[in-house]
Protein backbone atom coordinates (compact mmCIF):
# COMPACT_ATOMS: atom_id res chain seq x y z
CA UNK A 1 0.00 0.00 0.00
CA UNK A 2 1.19 3.23 -0.80
CA UNK A 3 1.24 6.44 1.44
CA UNK A 4 -1.18 8.91 1.51
CA UNK A 5 0.01 12.62 0.24
CA UNK A 6 -1.38 13.55 4.02
CA UNK A 7 0.78 11.35 6.03
CA UNK A 8 3.21 12.26 4.01
CA UNK A 9 3.23 15.54 4.05
CA UNK A 10 3.03 14.84 8.24
CA UNK A 11 6.05 13.64 7.61
CA UNK A 12 8.15 16.23 6.22
CA UNK A 13 7.09 18.91 8.34
CA UNK A 14 8.36 16.68 10.80
CA UNK A 15 11.54 16.29 9.80
CA UNK A 16 11.78 20.00 9.10
CA UNK A 17 11.07 21.11 12.04
CA UNK A 18 13.59 18.91 13.30
CA UNK A 19 16.31 20.57 11.86
CA UNK A 20 15.07 23.66 12.16
CA UNK A 21 14.79 23.17 15.64
CA UNK A 22 19.14 23.12 15.73
CA UNK A 23 18.58 27.03 15.45
CA UNK A 24 16.04 29.57 17.26
CA UNK A 25 13.20 29.34 15.28
CA UNK A 26 9.77 31.29 16.24
CA UNK A 27 7.43 29.06 14.05
CA UNK A 28 8.25 26.03 15.86
CA UNK A 29 8.54 27.39 18.82
CA UNK A 30 5.52 29.26 18.84
CA UNK A 31 6.63 32.58 19.45
CA UNK A 32 4.90 35.70 17.69
CA UNK A 33 6.94 36.88 14.79
CA UNK A 34 8.82 40.39 15.64
CA UNK A 35 7.11 43.47 15.47
CA UNK A 36 7.54 44.92 11.40
CA UNK A 37 9.66 48.33 11.36
CA UNK A 38 7.16 51.62 10.30
CA UNK A 39 7.53 52.53 7.21
CA UNK A 40 8.95 55.67 7.76
CA UNK A 41 11.04 57.04 10.25
CA UNK A 42 8.41 58.92 13.27
CA UNK A 43 9.74 62.15 12.84
CA UNK A 44 8.59 62.51 8.76
CA UNK A 45 5.34 61.03 9.86
CA UNK A 46 5.03 63.62 12.34
CA UNK A 47 6.06 66.46 10.16
CA UNK A 48 3.21 64.77 6.75
CA UNK A 49 0.88 64.95 9.86
CA UNK A 50 1.13 68.80 10.84
CA UNK A 51 1.74 69.91 7.03
CA UNK A 52 -1.46 67.32 6.14
CA UNK A 53 -3.54 69.73 9.11
CA UNK A 54 -2.12 72.99 7.07
CA UNK A 55 -3.88 72.28 4.08
CA UNK A 56 -7.21 71.05 5.78
CA UNK A 57 -6.93 74.57 7.75
CA UNK A 58 -6.63 76.42 4.49
CA UNK A 59 -2.91 76.60 3.94
CA UNK A 60 -2.15 76.98 -0.04
CA UNK A 61 1.55 74.91 0.80
CA UNK A 62 4.13 73.08 2.89
CA UNK A 63 6.71 72.99 2.27
CA UNK A 64 10.52 70.98 4.01
CA UNK A 65 13.96 69.56 4.07
CA UNK A 66 15.04 67.83 6.27
CA UNK A 67 18.67 66.51 6.44
CA UNK A 68 20.09 64.29 8.65
CA UNK A 69 23.54 63.32 8.29
CA UNK A 70 23.98 61.87 4.72
CA UNK A 71 20.46 61.66 4.60
CA UNK A 72 17.77 63.83 3.26
CA UNK A 73 14.01 63.88 3.07
CA UNK A 74 12.06 67.04 1.46
CA UNK A 75 8.36 67.40 1.33
CA UNK A 76 5.76 69.03 -1.24
CA UNK A 77 2.44 69.55 -0.49
CA UNK A 78 -0.30 71.81 -1.31
CA UNK A 79 -0.83 74.38 -4.75
CA UNK A 80 2.15 76.90 -5.67
CA UNK A 81 -1.07 79.33 -6.41
CA UNK A 82 -4.75 79.34 -5.64
CA UNK A 83 -6.13 80.53 -8.68
CA UNK A 84 -4.15 77.67 -11.11
CA UNK A 85 -3.78 74.74 -8.87
CA UNK A 86 -0.18 74.02 -9.92
CA UNK A 87 1.17 71.68 -7.58
CA UNK A 88 3.91 73.06 -4.79
CA UNK A 89 7.42 71.87 -5.51
CA UNK A 90 10.55 71.86 -2.67
CA UNK A 91 12.18 73.91 -5.01
CA UNK A 92 9.70 76.69 -5.15
CA UNK A 93 10.92 80.00 -3.45
CA UNK A 94 9.19 81.39 -0.59
CA UNK A 95 9.28 84.50 1.23
CA UNK A 96 11.45 83.45 4.12
CA UNK A 97 10.74 86.88 7.10
CA UNK A 98 12.83 87.48 9.57
CA UNK A 99 15.44 84.94 8.48
CA UNK A 100 16.64 87.58 6.25
CA UNK A 101 18.43 89.01 9.28
CA UNK A 102 20.65 85.89 9.83
CA UNK A 103 21.85 86.71 6.57
CA UNK A 104 22.18 90.77 7.33
CA UNK A 105 24.22 89.98 10.41
CA UNK A 106 26.60 87.83 8.34
CA UNK A 107 27.33 90.46 6.21
CA UNK A 108 27.80 93.49 9.22
CA UNK A 109 30.07 90.57 10.97
CA UNK A 110 32.40 90.13 7.19
CA UNK A 111 32.85 93.82 7.93
CA UNK A 112 34.05 93.74 11.43
CA UNK A 113 36.12 91.03 10.29
CA UNK A 114 37.54 93.23 7.53
CA UNK A 115 38.15 96.42 9.91
CA UNK A 116 35.63 98.31 8.41
CA UNK A 117 33.47 98.55 11.44
CA UNK A 118 33.33 97.67 15.29
CA UNK A 119 29.85 96.67 16.57
CA UNK A 120 30.90 98.46 19.58
CA UNK A 121 31.36 101.59 18.44
CA UNK A 122 27.98 103.94 18.27
CA UNK A 123 25.76 104.15 14.61
CA UNK A 124 26.28 107.28 14.64
CA UNK A 125 29.88 107.05 13.54
CA UNK A 126 28.16 105.30 10.48
CA UNK A 127 25.60 107.20 10.21
CA UNK A 128 25.69 110.75 11.30
CA UNK A 129 22.15 111.26 10.21
CA UNK A 130 21.61 108.93 12.92
CA UNK A 131 20.73 111.48 16.12
CA UNK A 132 19.45 114.03 14.07
CA UNK A 133 16.78 112.13 12.82
CA UNK A 134 15.74 109.72 14.82
CA UNK A 135 16.76 111.22 18.28
CA UNK A 136 17.93 108.21 20.47
CA UNK A 137 17.95 108.99 24.09
CA UNK A 138 21.31 107.95 24.46
CA UNK A 139 24.37 106.27 22.99
CA UNK A 140 23.25 103.43 20.60
CA UNK A 141 25.75 100.70 19.64
CA UNK A 142 26.30 98.57 16.86
CA UNK A 143 25.70 95.56 18.81
CA UNK A 144 21.98 96.83 20.14
CA UNK A 145 21.00 96.88 16.42
CA UNK A 146 22.12 93.47 16.03
CA UNK A 147 20.65 91.96 19.19
CA UNK A 148 17.19 93.87 19.68
CA UNK A 149 17.94 95.87 22.51
CA UNK A 150 18.51 99.43 20.94
CA UNK A 151 14.87 100.57 21.99
CA UNK A 152 14.86 102.13 18.33
CA UNK A 153 10.90 102.39 17.28
CA UNK A 154 9.45 99.72 15.00
CA UNK A 155 8.52 101.31 11.74
CA UNK A 156 5.57 99.11 10.48
CA UNK A 157 3.83 100.68 13.34
CA UNK A 158 2.98 104.04 11.78
CA UNK A 159 3.57 102.35 8.11
CA UNK A 160 0.69 100.02 9.13
CA UNK A 161 -1.57 103.13 10.62
CA UNK A 162 -0.90 104.99 7.17
CA UNK A 163 -3.70 104.00 5.31
CA UNK A 164 -5.12 101.00 4.10
CA UNK A 165 -2.73 97.75 4.06
CA UNK A 166 -3.99 96.86 -0.18
CA UNK A 167 -1.83 100.43 -0.61
CA UNK A 168 0.64 100.36 2.10
CA UNK A 169 1.65 96.75 0.66
CA UNK A 170 2.47 98.07 -2.46
CA UNK A 171 4.32 101.39 -1.73
CA UNK A 172 8.10 101.20 -2.47
CA UNK A 173 9.68 102.15 0.83
CA UNK A 174 13.82 102.74 0.87
CA UNK A 175 16.09 102.01 4.33
CA UNK A 176 15.63 106.28 4.80
CA UNK A 177 12.10 105.91 4.48
CA UNK A 178 11.58 102.95 7.34
CA UNK A 179 13.93 105.17 9.47
CA UNK A 180 11.73 108.07 8.71
CA UNK A 181 8.85 106.70 9.67
CA UNK A 182 10.06 104.86 13.16
CA UNK A 183 11.38 109.24 13.85
CA UNK A 184 7.62 109.75 14.16
CA UNK A 185 7.32 107.40 17.31
CA UNK A 186 8.99 109.14 20.19
CA UNK A 187 11.71 106.58 21.70
CA UNK A 188 11.52 106.46 24.48
CA UNK A 189 14.59 106.27 27.51
CA UNK A 190 14.57 102.41 29.35
CA UNK A 191 16.13 102.25 32.58
CA UNK A 192 17.93 98.59 31.46
CA UNK A 193 18.45 97.50 27.62
CA UNK A 194 16.42 94.48 26.86
CA UNK A 195 15.45 92.20 23.83
CA UNK A 196 12.35 94.68 22.04
CA UNK A 197 11.96 93.34 18.65
CA UNK A 198 12.15 96.31 16.43
CA UNK A 199 12.70 95.88 12.18
CA UNK A 200 14.00 98.93 12.69
CA UNK A 201 17.17 97.58 13.88
CA UNK A 202 17.94 95.85 10.59
CA UNK A 203 16.99 99.08 8.53
CA UNK A 204 19.69 101.11 10.00
CA UNK A 205 22.07 98.07 9.57
CA UNK A 206 21.30 97.34 6.22
CA UNK A 207 21.53 101.21 5.69
CA UNK A 208 25.29 100.62 6.98
CA UNK A 209 26.13 97.85 4.94
CA UNK A 210 24.68 99.71 1.97
CA UNK A 211 27.30 102.70 3.23
CA UNK A 212 30.34 101.11 3.56
CA UNK A 213 29.86 98.80 0.84
CA UNK A 214 28.84 100.82 -1.87
CA UNK A 215 25.91 98.51 -3.00
CA UNK A 216 22.14 98.11 -2.56
CA UNK A 217 21.54 95.77 0.61
CA UNK A 218 20.48 93.07 -2.28
CA UNK A 219 23.84 93.31 -4.03
CA UNK A 220 25.60 92.74 -0.75
CA UNK A 221 23.76 90.02 0.79
CA UNK A 222 23.95 88.39 -2.88
CA UNK A 223 28.01 88.57 -2.71
CA UNK A 224 28.54 88.10 0.88
CA UNK A 225 26.33 84.63 0.98
CA UNK A 226 24.34 84.18 -2.24
CA UNK A 227 27.08 83.43 -5.21
CA UNK A 228 29.90 81.65 -2.64
CA UNK A 229 27.02 79.49 -1.46
CA UNK A 230 26.07 78.82 -4.92
CA UNK A 231 22.57 79.97 -3.70
CA UNK A 232 20.81 80.19 -7.06
CA UNK A 233 17.19 81.11 -5.95
CA UNK A 234 18.30 83.43 -2.50
CA UNK A 235 18.02 87.40 -3.11
CA UNK A 236 16.51 90.67 -1.49
CA UNK A 237 15.12 93.16 -3.59
CA UNK A 238 14.51 91.56 -6.83
CA UNK A 239 10.95 90.68 -8.36
CA UNK A 240 9.35 87.65 -7.32
CA UNK A 241 10.15 84.65 -9.90
CA UNK A 242 7.58 82.97 -11.38
CA UNK A 243 7.74 79.43 -9.32
CA UNK A 244 7.61 81.22 -5.71
CA UNK A 245 4.52 80.13 -3.61
CA UNK A 246 2.02 82.92 -3.10
CA UNK A 247 1.25 83.59 0.16
CA UNK A 248 -2.30 85.33 0.71
CA UNK A 249 -3.76 87.62 3.17
CA UNK A 250 -7.69 89.00 3.38
CA UNK A 251 -8.07 92.38 3.89
CA UNK A 252 -12.23 93.31 4.37
CA UNK A 253 -12.90 90.04 3.79
CA UNK A 254 -10.65 90.30 0.42
CA UNK A 255 -8.18 87.71 -0.55
CA UNK A 256 -4.95 89.28 -1.16
CA UNK A 257 -1.45 87.85 -2.94
CA UNK A 258 1.47 88.88 -0.70
CA UNK A 259 3.99 87.18 -2.82
CA UNK A 260 5.69 90.35 -4.08
CA UNK A 261 4.85 92.96 -1.56
CA UNK A 262 6.73 96.45 -2.65
CA UNK A 263 6.97 97.94 0.73
CA UNK A 264 9.29 94.32 1.31
CA UNK A 265 11.65 94.56 -1.35
CA UNK A 266 14.30 96.33 0.64
CA UNK A 267 13.34 94.95 3.83
CA UNK A 268 16.52 93.65 5.96
CA UNK A 269 14.15 92.39 8.63
CA UNK A 270 12.38 90.32 6.70
CA UNK A 271 12.58 91.07 2.85
CA UNK A 272 14.24 87.88 1.23
CA UNK A 273 12.88 84.81 -0.97
CA UNK A 274 14.84 81.58 -0.67
CA UNK A 275 13.78 77.91 -0.59
CA UNK A 276 14.11 75.61 2.31
CA UNK A 277 17.11 73.43 0.97
CA UNK A 278 18.46 76.88 0.68
CA UNK A 279 17.98 77.90 3.79
CA UNK A 280 19.41 74.79 5.04
CA UNK A 281 22.64 75.39 3.04
CA UNK A 282 22.89 78.94 4.12
CA UNK A 283 22.97 77.88 7.81
CA UNK A 284 25.20 74.62 7.67
CA UNK A 285 27.63 77.23 5.98
CA UNK A 286 27.00 79.69 8.91
CA UNK A 287 27.55 77.44 11.81
CA UNK A 288 30.42 75.47 9.96
CA UNK A 289 32.53 78.91 9.94
CA UNK A 290 32.33 78.88 5.72
CA UNK A 291 31.00 82.70 5.88
CA UNK A 292 32.50 83.88 8.86
CA UNK A 293 34.99 83.01 10.95
CA UNK A 294 34.64 80.80 14.30
CA UNK A 295 34.75 83.85 16.69
CA UNK A 296 31.69 85.61 14.61
CA UNK A 297 29.98 82.69 14.81
CA UNK A 298 30.34 82.43 18.60
CA UNK A 299 29.06 85.96 18.80
CA UNK A 300 26.08 85.56 16.52
CA UNK A 301 25.35 82.16 18.51
CA UNK A 302 25.02 84.76 21.92
CA UNK A 303 25.89 83.93 25.45
CA UNK A 304 25.03 80.83 27.33
CA UNK A 305 21.93 82.30 29.27
CA UNK A 306 21.08 84.05 26.33
CA UNK A 307 18.42 82.37 23.96
CA UNK A 308 19.09 85.23 21.11
CA UNK A 309 22.06 86.38 19.96
CA UNK A 310 23.13 88.59 16.72
CA UNK A 311 20.25 86.76 14.58
CA UNK A 312 20.34 83.44 15.89
CA UNK A 313 18.07 81.78 18.27
CA UNK A 314 18.21 78.59 20.03
CA UNK A 315 16.02 75.07 20.75
CA UNK A 316 17.55 72.33 22.81
CA UNK A 317 18.54 69.59 21.20
CA UNK A 318 18.40 66.45 23.13
CA UNK A 319 20.35 64.64 21.06
CA UNK A 320 23.79 66.03 23.06
CA UNK A 321 22.33 68.09 25.20
CA UNK A 322 23.17 71.21 22.89
CA UNK A 323 21.38 73.26 21.13
CA UNK A 324 19.90 74.21 17.28
CA UNK A 325 20.34 77.27 16.01
CA UNK A 326 18.48 79.46 13.17
CA UNK A 327 15.10 81.71 13.35
CA UNK A 328 11.72 81.38 12.80
CA UNK A 329 10.48 83.80 9.60
CA UNK A 330 7.13 85.26 10.14
CA UNK A 331 5.67 87.65 7.09
CA UNK A 332 2.49 88.29 5.91
CA UNK A 333 1.22 85.20 4.36
CA UNK A 334 3.99 82.97 5.34
CA UNK A 335 5.97 81.09 8.28
CA UNK A 336 9.24 79.58 8.33
CA UNK A 337 11.08 78.06 10.64
CA UNK A 338 14.62 76.82 10.83
CA UNK A 339 17.12 74.91 12.87
CA UNK A 340 20.65 73.59 12.45
CA UNK A 341 22.83 71.60 14.87
CA UNK A 342 26.22 72.91 15.90
CA UNK A 343 27.96 71.19 13.66
CA UNK A 344 25.21 71.77 10.70
CA UNK A 345 24.46 68.08 10.67
CA UNK A 346 20.98 67.86 11.87
CA UNK A 347 18.63 70.16 9.99
CA UNK A 348 14.82 71.47 9.22
CA UNK A 349 13.73 74.29 7.52
CA UNK A 350 9.92 74.13 7.07
CA UNK A 351 7.59 76.84 5.05
CA UNK A 352 3.95 77.47 5.40
CA UNK A 353 1.92 79.51 3.58
CA UNK A 354 -0.08 80.14 5.77
CA UNK A 355 -4.20 80.18 5.71
CA UNK A 356 -5.67 83.21 4.53
CA UNK A 357 -5.74 85.86 7.20
CA UNK A 358 -5.38 89.94 8.04
CA UNK A 359 -2.45 91.01 8.24
CA UNK A 360 -0.69 92.23 12.04
CA UNK A 361 2.18 93.27 13.24
CA UNK A 362 2.19 90.11 16.66
CA UNK A 363 3.88 86.91 15.04
CA UNK A 364 1.37 84.35 13.56
CA UNK A 365 0.31 81.55 16.14
CA UNK A 366 1.25 79.31 14.00
CA UNK A 367 4.66 80.18 14.02
CA UNK A 368 4.99 78.95 17.59
CA UNK A 369 3.56 75.52 16.59
CA UNK A 370 6.06 75.31 14.17
CA UNK A 371 8.67 75.37 16.01
CA UNK A 372 7.58 72.80 18.67
CA UNK A 373 7.45 70.80 15.57
CA UNK A 374 10.53 70.99 14.05
CA UNK A 375 12.03 70.57 17.33
CA UNK A 376 10.16 67.37 18.39
CA UNK A 377 10.77 65.97 14.55
CA UNK A 378 14.61 66.90 14.89
CA UNK A 379 15.32 65.31 18.39
CA UNK A 380 13.04 62.46 17.23
CA UNK A 381 15.70 61.46 14.57
CA UNK A 382 18.86 60.78 16.87
CA UNK A 383 16.38 58.30 18.08
CA UNK A 384 15.71 56.19 14.68
CA UNK A 385 19.97 55.79 14.05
Amino acid sequence: MGTTPGRAWKRVAAVLCTVLLAAPSAACTGEPPPPPKPDKPAAFALLESFSARMLEEGAPAVLIAVRDGGTTWTHAAGVRNLESGEPATVSDSVRIGGITESMVAVSVLKLAEEGKLNVDYQVSDYLPEFGSVLHPPGPVTVRQLLTHESGLPDFSVPLLSSGRWEETMNRPLSLEQQLSLAATVRWERRLAQIFNYSRSDYAALGLILERIRGHSIGQVLAADIAQPLGLTATSLGQAASASVVRGYITVEGKRLDVADPAWQAALPSGGAVSTVEEVNRFYAALLTGSLVKPDSVTAMKGGYSQYYGFALRRWNNTCNNRFYYGLPGDADGYGMIAMTSEDGSRQLTMSVAYPPAPPTLQLNPLIYEMQDVAQEALNSLCGEN
